[in-house]
């Protein structure tokens, strides 16, 4: 067999299709762009649905993809089997409405013994029952051996997904038995034991089903393959599993390194292992997609994975973080593919880092809590942690599920895994709801999605803000309509306009649109699924039918100021990466009329200096004067350039190049001005943190940033009248005030702790002697935790075998300090969980050791109740 290794094995396979007159496509983004219903892209087909339902033209009839994806569904069951893993890539080959069952049958035949030489006695096909005309083809078009096809039946080789296009598949299967199987039973038979493996699926998408088991033939049918190129390199180079193909045995070797393990050498740490291989590959994609470690969304799947793989490295004993460094393999193997990778990898490894570091905190303080509830379980002599805690434990500190259970084992305990799960399928229903499902391959599609797919919008008005145009689709409420009439809110698409649609951060342009018997308000602007420009209007009088002429302008005050702010977000950009470095990349933005804001990847809040060094250099090209020039150009020709940025139509023959002399050069389709000089002044106003290794700057131009500059000024001068100095006195009048007033406090303070210590002999009168422990818990009024803390030890310190707990309200808030004797803790006494119990009842928490505790809370109403539950407590405690 040819092509052994996977990389080959993926440019083969692309190259044979584009022989095949077909146009290969990048991977797209792991990150779905338009499509709700998904969190990360999980199939080869996922990015081209649009095509599939004919709200978007392709950019060919014919299409091939080595697509990136991540599942996560049979996490449980990754490094157990010996083919599950959440990331890998589908090799797909499309056609919308082109070539059919005919020519993919031969042709995949024709790929996998010609190109790929696999051995025909070793090949098996499988169709579905009922398709006598694949198996037409399979026999009349390849020499397959005849007893080689089986059909079985819905359920293998009938693709559907609810309500909308589908059709029956065939499958092609490599057999790794001499056993040779007879009929579809002892086939399915081997194929479960994984003798036989299933490498690639074409399915012929010939009807549209309505979920109920009726379907109706498409006018078009359409061609969906798929085929994991990590299940191909299985085959092609005769492993038993995807772990031991070239590229995931790579990762896997140098992760043995590092654990100084052997694999092969114990079940469990050749499961750890394989985790490992395969979530270094997830995890090091979607950051390289500008996924994010967060507690929502795709951002949790991703501190999921990297947690997982972290504390497999911990129980393998690595003690350091490592995948930081182990993602170089991944980099080092797939990057000829996927160059964002090389380009990124500074900036993946940081983000690995800096994650691996807050979990191994996590971790720490997940075991002590963890600890705390096994010590609560043996004193109540119960076996079994609530699926409630467990659940805490894995949702507030992080802590893995499967690293609960284990730890509990050890202590001959276990986890209520049915309660878990019930939290966590709480946790999905709140996930799920909060992210509006979109299925646009079934009937969930907006009216305005469903324009047809022939009817063509141009956006023409980078020079023009005024349009003649054709009325060409009317929408009111969820219904196409032939008139719209005067006080109704609508939907209007013309043949061309000159206003923009929101995209790549710019808002969508406002105006008007009317002729001579009708006049309505352009509110909003945007782009459909399908790309089909659409405004949002409100009809000021007259009537407006679908086949009207309309003249469509743009709001001229208001476009030229968007221009301003986009030309001048173009220019922080590049300022970004000159002051902070090359890691710096655009992680979204907002292009508005009176402000911008810039999202962008960096690790740390930038100080006074760099943000003034960053208005310097962009205030600098201002006043340039710069020319800004657009060029239309091929799209590796812009890259080749040096051209940045993320280009919305990213398959388009030409793309815009918007070029600020030696200042910036970016890819974009919006709108700018011709020249720098016209943005007038750059003045950030914000600098903030908006997720883990993401900033955001929000700054204005022009008139809005001259309006800031007097308002600063104004308040200066109100600051400098109420403190009785000039301005240029200002910050020495302010050193002075907040020196005085720290030495009042200081002085404040002390007072407080003297007149909390006299009373010390009304709190050592409160003692009660519990079951040979002195307890003492008293109300103190308006005492700092600092203050509360140094009262407590005094009181300890005087009073032998003692459990002290001290709570004063202060503002409107609670402060709780414990502390005990080492005798009064040897006879059970515990001050972590003492003040757990009484901060719940004053509306707080909190823990702490056995011999000192701090906790707080918000009701101070409840001080005396707490005072009273102090007693009980230490009565349950004590031994």
């Amino acid at each position: 067999m040819k092509f052994t290794k996977t990389n080959d094995l993926r440019e083969a396979y692309l190259k044979f299709f584009e022989g095949k007159e077909h146009l290969r496509l990048e991977s797209y983004s792991l990150v779905p762009k338009n499509d709700k219903s998904l969190l990360l892209i999980n199939a080869g087909m996922a990015p081209l649905k649009p095509y599939f339902t004919g709200l978007q033209e392709p950019p060919k009839r014919r299409i091939t993809t080595c697509q990136k994806c991540v599942r996560t569904g049979d996490i449980e069951n990754v490094g157990v089997t010996s083919r599950h893993c959440t990331f890998f890539e589908m090799l797909g080959n499309f056609s919308f409405g082109d070539y059919f069952k005919r020519e993919i049958i031969p042709w995949a035949w024709e790929f996998i013994t010609e190109v790929l030489e696999m051995p025909k006695e070793k090949l098996y096909v499988t169709i579905y029952l009922d398709d006598d005309e694949a198996y037409e083809f399979w026999t009349t078009l390849t020499d397959v051996d005849k007893s080689h096809i089986f059909r079985l039946g819905k359920e293998d080789n009938f693709w559907e997904h609810g309500a909308g296009p589908c059709g029956p598949c065939t499958e092609i299967h490599f057999s790794r038995t001499d056993e040779v199987p007879t009929n579809s039973e002892e086939f399915v038979k081997l194929a479960d034991q994984d003798k036989i493996i299933e490498f690639w699926n074409l399915v012929f998408t010939q009807f549209d089903g309505d979920g109920k088991g009726n379907y109706e033939k498409l006018a078009s049918t359409n061609i969906d393959t798929g085929m994991g190129l990590e299940r191909l390199a299985v085959v092609m180079q005769e492993k038993s599993s995807v772990f031991e193909i070239d590229t995931l045995e790579n990762i896997l070797n140098e992760a043995s390194k590092l654990a100084n393990i052997k694999y092969g050498t114990g079940s469990k740490s050749d499961t750890s292992l394989r985790i490992i291989t395969d979530h270094i590959r997830s995890i090091t994609f979607m950051i390289s997609d500008d996924v994010m470690p967060s507690n929502e969304g795709r951002g949790y799947v991703l501190r999921r994975l990297l947690r997982r793989a972290a504390r497999h490295g911990k129980t393998l004993g690595i003690k350091d973080a490592f995948l930081c460094n182990l993602c170089d393999i991944v980099i080092r193997d797939s990057a000829e593919a996927y160059p964002e990778l090389s380009v990124k990898k500074e900036y993946i490894k940081k983000v690995i880092k800096i994650e691996e570091d807050k979990f191994r905190e996590t971790l720490d303080s997940g075991m002590e809590i963890l600890n705390g509830f096994i010590d609560e379980l043996k004193e109540k002599n119960v076996t079994i942690l609530s699926g409630a805690d467990g659940f805490k434990l894995y949702d507030t500190f992080g802590f893995p599920m499967e690293l609960t259970k284990e730890i509990l084992e050890d202590e001959g305990l276990s986890l209520d895994e049915g309660a878990f799960q019930e939290e966590m399928k709480v946790q999905r229903e709140r996930a799920r709801s909060a992210r509006k499902t979109s299925n646009y391959m079934g009937a969930d599609v907006k009216t305005s999605d469903a324009i047809a797919s022939d009817i063509e919008t141009v956006f023409d008005g980078y020079d023009n803000d005024t349009l003649n145009a054709e009325v060409k689709v009317l929408i009111e409420g969820e219904d196409f309509v032939e008139t719209i009439t005067e006080g109704n809110k609508a939907v209007v698409v013309t043949d061309v306009t000159p206003l923009y649609a929101e995209m790549g951060g710019q808002i969508g342009d406002t105006g008007i649109i009317f002729n001579d018997s009708f006049k309505a308000k352009v509110v909003d602007t945007k782009k459909n699924i399908g790309g089909k420009i659409i405004h949002f209007i409100e009809v000021l009088s007259g009537e407006l039918k679908v086949g009207d002429k309309v003249t469509l302008e743009v709001d001229k005050v208001r476009r030229e100021n968007i221009k301003k702010n986009h030309t001048a977000t173009h220019l922080l950009d590049r300022a970004l990466v000159k002051v902070l470095g090359s890691h710096v990349h655009q992680a979204g933005s907002y292009v508005s009329h009176d402000r911008l804001r810039f999202d962008f990847s960096h690790f740390e809040g930038l100080t006074e200096e760099e943000i003034s060094k960053i208005e310097d250099l962009v205030n600098e090209a201002i006043t340039s004067v710069t020319t800004v020039v657009t060029k239309v150009m091929d799209l590796q020709e812009a890259k080749n350039t040096g051209a940045i940025g993320i280009f919305d139509d990213k398959y388009s023959d030409k793309v815009r190049v918007v070029v600020a002399g030696e200042y910036s050069k970016e890819l974009c389709g919006g709108t700018h001005i011709d020249n720098t000089g016209k943005i007038g002044l750059f003045k950030i106003i914000s600098e903030s943190g908006i997720a883990a290794g993401t900033r955001r700057i929000e700054a204005v131009i022009g008139k809005e940033a001259y309006k800031l500059v007097n308002e600063k000024k104004e308040l200066i001068k109100e600051i400098s009248s109420k403190l009785k100095c000039s301005e240029k006195e200002l910050l020495t009048k302010l050193d002075q005030q907040v020196k005085e007033l720290k030495e009042k406090d200081k002085e404040i303070g002390i007072l407080k702790a003297k007149f909390a210590s006299m009373g010390i002999d009304d709190i050592l009168a409160s003692v009660k002697n519990i079951k040979d422990i002195n307890v003492i818990a008293y109300e103190l009024r308006d005492v700092d935790s600092d203050a509360l803390r140094d009262v407590c030890e005094k009181v300890r310190d005087k009073v032998e075998n003692s459990i002290v707990v001290l709570i004063s309200s202060k503002d409107g808030k609670v402060i709780i300090c414990a502390m005990a004797t080492k005798e009064a803790v040897v006879k059970g006494a515990h001050c972590g969980k003492l003040i757990k119990e009484v901060s719940s009842i004053l509306g707080g928490g909190g823990g702490g050791r056995p011999d000192m505790a701090q906790a707080g809370g918000k009701s101070p109403e409840k001080i005396q109740e707490a005072i009273e539950a102090s007693y009980k407590i230490v009565e349950t405690l004590a031994k």
